[in-house]
């Protein structure tokens, strides 16, 4: 099935609505209707801001990227992009075309 694949990265920190914002994205998400998403915590990474983070310095702990990843219709894609834009929350995104599938469809006991 031709759809798209919707990742964001968030910092591992910070908060929307008192909840972590990839905590926030994936219920977000399943309130919309998307069937299924997943959240990535990072070994390393930088962002906007330039600084190296890496998950060996105590110091730096709750400071690493989080991927949040939906395989979604571009319908559902554009619904949770306006519900963030709504929310005025400023989130790095990307936006791939993908196409998915399930590999074994046999009815399940």
């Amino acid at each position: 099935m031709p759809g798209i694949y919707l990742k964001f990265y968030v910092q591992e920190d910070h908060k929307h609505h008192g909840m972590a914002t990839y905590e926030w994205l994936l219920e977000q998400a399943k309130k919309t209707g998307i069937r299924g998403g997943s959240a990535f915590r990072a070994i390393a990474g930088f962002g906007r801001d330039g600084r190296l983070y890496e998950d060996h310095f105590f110091e730096l702990a709750g400071h690493l990227p989080i991927e949040v990843g939906f395989a979604v219709k571009e319908e559902e894609a554009e619904a949770l992009l306006n519900l963030i834009a709504a929310e005025k929350l400023s989130l790095f995104y990307i936006k791939l075309p993908v196409e998915s599938g399930i590999t074994y469809t046999a009815e399940r006991p």
